[in-house]
């Protein structure tokens, strides 16, 4: 029984779990709910497992159905990547490398990337935008880009795979006039609080009530980190910026670097990834841009 168990049975099982009610699943999978509830009974019974406790208004998955629905899920993504490397094969090169990368991704490594595939692909044009938290993500899962490469955003969505890239180090920065940066010891978050910190902010809603790295409830939020990078040499406030975009300024004491208690024996920073659509994953073109992003 168990070897005629189908994709099409899981992925009802998959829809339901997630939609929360057999009714809501059919709707998601264009079906009568009458259909949905027999092909769950018919997986049930070739597994001889009951998925879900069907006593109360809406059905609730079971023991067994929370242990078995991480491998349903495990095989529809094997599946949805095996058809979509065979269609990447069939279309042979993409028409266009499109990609959407994190602003804190280090311009050097970017523009190396980009020379590579120039010189695979000569003839492949290429869209990039330059985003951060989920102005890259939002490309990547409405299809509008193949490719997005991301670490302000760290929680990555279930609809997209992952590959890790680098680690970009950040770094607590201020004006040498700040009252932040007379200090020579180590400030603590009550100290930090008090004074105003530049924020990068979301132009989407996928980081909507989630703040990373913000301390103070003085904030003055901004849409582009040049912005913010800008304001910090003002003296406008502190902030935590890409080593790499402030060590010319540290290095000319435009810009002071701030020691916290939290970063006062490891310096913070960003895992910066490469993440793709699983039933979109990249073609020769994206696959090449892609390891040239890797040190």
């Amino acid at each position: 029984m168990l070897d005629g168990v189908t994709l099409d049975q899981l992925r009802t099982f998959i829809a339901a779990a997630e939609e929360g009610s057999f009714s809501a699943a059919g709707r998601k999978l264009r079906r009568a709910q009458s259909v949905v509830s027999q092909t769950l009974a018919n997986l049930e019974a070739q597994l001889g497992v009951s998925l879900f406790e069907r006593s109360g208004r809406y059905p609730r998955l079971t023991e067994e159905g929370e242990s078995l629905l991480r491998d349903a899920r495990a095989v529809a993504d094997q599946m949805d990547g095996f058809k979509a490397r065979a269609r990447s094969m069939r279309e042979g090169l993409e028409p266009e490398l499109s990609v959407a990368m994190d602003v804190m991704y280090p311009m050097s490594a970017i523009t190396h990337a980009v020379g590579r595939c120039r010189e695979l692909f000569p003839n492949t044009p290429l869209r990039l935008y330059v985003e951060a938290l989920g102005g890259v993500v939002q490309p990547v899962l409405d299809g509008s880009c193949r490719i997005g490469v991301i670490g302000s955003l760290p929680t990555v969505p279930d609809e997209l795979a992952a590959e890790h890239l680098m680690h970009v180090p950040f770094a607590t920065v201020a004006a040498p006039q700040h009252p932040l940066a007379r200090s020579r010891q180590a400030l603590s978050k009550a100290q930090l609080s008090k004074q105003v910190q530049l924020v990068l902010t979301d132009r989407t809603a996928l980081s909507a009530g989630r703040s990373f790295g913000v301390v103070s409830p003085l904030t003055w939020r901004l849409a582009d980190l040049g912005a913010k990078h800008e304001f910090l040499r003002a003296g406008f406030g502190w902030g935590h910026m890409p080593l790499h975009m402030v060590q010319a300024d540290l290095d000319k004491s435009v810009l002071v670097e701030i020691r916290t208690q939290a970063n006062a024996t490891t310096r913070a920073g960003l895992e910066m990834q490469a993440v793709y659509r699983k039933d979109a994953p990249p073609g020769p073109v994206g696959r090449a841009f892609i390891e040239a992003l890797k040190p």
